[in-house]
């Protein structure tokens, strides 16, 4: 007798092998990821924000420390430490030759720097072969000859050698002028508060100013008369230029000769203001204190604080605001003071 059999039960169907992270997973890890990189850009805003702030005009000193001896020149050359001394050691460092972020993203703050590197320099050369010398065939001063080719070096190098190991040589060579220039020593170094050595810095100051000035206010563009051989009938140049010259600075780079300029009136207010004492003197005997002052004012306006996010390029009378032109205005008016105050040393 055949037993009966039982019937055949479905077996499951095998389930195929899972290969990949379930749909949820992949959701939340995208997720995260995400967040991490809000996050991480949040914080690289935040550092950039933080070290691209102008800085506030630093005290100039004019009153050396107790036990040195009171000294002509000493307000110029420790102004001038200080300075440098800034651009080392503020907010996150010196940036110019930065190769990693958020440095490497900064342009603002770079170009603050040039401004008041070029400043240092010009003023670093002027002592070198002015200040520091009673005349043309005099000894330069050793340190001062070995701190203008420092500061010369390329702001963009970080390496072989680092621009800001140079700058910090250069600021020592400072330091050590600005020691023997106070010191017993009547052989040591010198500064000679002349009317001739001031003109010869201004006359720096007075190209960095009209040439700034040019530049900001090509910002809207402008047709300009050319005006090279102007007052020279028998003059002549290499290449003979249009006469109408167009002039525009690029969208992309307002914003960076905005800031240079910036940085130009910021060294340049703190450099004034040391030769207020250094000089005082010669600019009283010149009745030329006054004009000095205008220069300072029209920077200090210049330096107001900006209260937009960005850096308007309005076009001429239009509806938004130009802030180059407005920076142009005031540079235009220090260039002309400028230029009245060296016609004033050079009268008698």
């Amino acid at each position: 007798m055949d037993t009966p059999t039982e019937p055949a039960t479905a077996e499951p169907a095998a389930q195929p092998p899972s290969s990949a992270t379930p749909a949820p997973r992949k959701r939340r890890r995208a997720r995260w990821i995400l967040a991490l990189a809000l996050v991480l850009g949040a914080i690289a805003w935040g550092v950039g924000f933080y070290w691209s702030r102008e800085p506030d005009v630093l005290w100039v000193v004019a009153e050396t420390p107790e036990g040195e001896r009171a000294a002509v020149g000493y307000a110029t050359a420790h102004t001038l430490v200080d300075v440098i001394d800034w651009l080392l050691t503020k907010p996150g460092g010196f940036l110019s030759n930065d190769v990693t972020p958020p440095g490497l993203w900064l342009d603002n703050m770079p170009s603050f720097e040039l401004g008041v590197l070029t400043q240092c320099r010009d003023l670093a050369r002027v002592l070198r072969n002015y200040h520091s010398r009673s005349q043309s065939q005099s000894i330069e001063d050793d340190d001062l000859a070995a701190a203008e080719p420092a500061l010369n070096t390329d702001s963009a190098s970080w390496l072989f050698p680092a621009a800001e190991v140079r700058y910090r040589e250069a600021a020592d060579f400072l330091t050590s002028y600005e020691t023997r220039l106070t010191d017993s020593n009547s052989a040591d170094a010198q500064f000679y508060a002349r009317s001739d050595n001031l003109r010869e810095w201004l006359a720096v100051v007075e190209l960095r100013l009209g040439s700034l000035s040019q530049r900001l206010s090509a910002s809207v563009g402008q047709t300009r008369v050319n005006t090279d051989l102007g007052g020279a009938p028998s003059g002549a140049a290499a290449r003979e230029g249009p006469g109408d010259v167009i002039v525009k600075t690029s969208y992309f780079k307002v914003d960076d000769v905005f800031y240079e300029a910036r940085g130009t009136a910021w060294a340049l207010l703190l450099f004034l203001r040391a030769t207020q004492f250094d000089f005082e003197r010669t600019l009283e005997d010149k009745n030329a204190v006054v004009s000095l002052r205008q220069i300072i004012r029209e920077l200090e306006e210049g330096l107001a604080p900006i209260r937009s996010p960005i850096i308007l390029n309005g076009q001429g009378f239009g509806m938004l605001p130009n802030h180059s032109l407005v920076l142009a205005s005031y540079l235009s008016r220090a260039h002309s003071a400028v230029a009245d105050l060296r016609s004033l040393l050079e009268q008698g």
